[in-house]
């Protein structure tokens, strides 16, 4: 058989090989990792047109989905689950507030892309911890950047200031 032949196959079966999806955490794992011996109620809310536009004016980050998908905590915190584009891929990730409105945590809950995985990094992501709606959350100003995984470290980055915007400007208030 030609070994030029068995090459070019074995090529063209890697190319088309589809990446597989690592999940970490389900959203039930990130509530108890967030907010242990917390009870968790959904306040899921639709947002309206004008909401949006005031969190993308805040946040200088577009909102993706209408669909808030947040759960308040018996302590006076907040659970938020949303997802970011990576590079290619959706990386769906969690934020945990704490009754006074600053960030407890964060979690990547799956993680699709090829590279960037660095994201998944604990010491990356406590960066955000204690970090409010009125901080600035910019990469390589208050949150350093990862060589090698830069598209995911800024739109994590981009998703948490702009569920923060969505906090302060939709669920601080009730």
């Amino acid at each position: 058989m030609n070994v030029r032949f068995l090459l070019l196959s074995a090529a063209a079966v890697a190319l088309v090989t589809p990446a597989y999806a690592t999940v970490y955490l389900s959203v039930e794992q990130a509530q108890a990792i967030m907010f242990p011996g917390a009870r968790l109620a959904p306040d899921f809310r639709k947002l309206t047109d004008a909401q949006v536009s005031v969190i993308e004016k805040a946040s200088d980050a577009t909102v993706l989905s209408k669909d808030l998908k947040a759960w308040r905590t018996s302590n006076g915190g907040w659970f938020i689950a949303d997802e970011v584009v990576g590079k290619h891929e959706f990386i769906p990730f969690a934020v945990g507030i704490d009754a006074n409105g600053a960030i407890k945590d964060i979690e990547i809950l799956e993680y699709r892309e090829t590279y960037g995985g660095e994201v998944m990094n604990p010491k990356w992501r406590a960066q955000f911890n204690g970090k409010t709606s009125v901080a600035k959350l910019r990469l390589t100003d208050d949150i350093q950047n990862i060589s090698g995984a830069t598209l995911s470290s800024k739109h994590i980055t981009d998703g948490v200031r702009r569920l923060m915007a969505t906090y302060a400007i939709v669920l601080s208030s009730h």
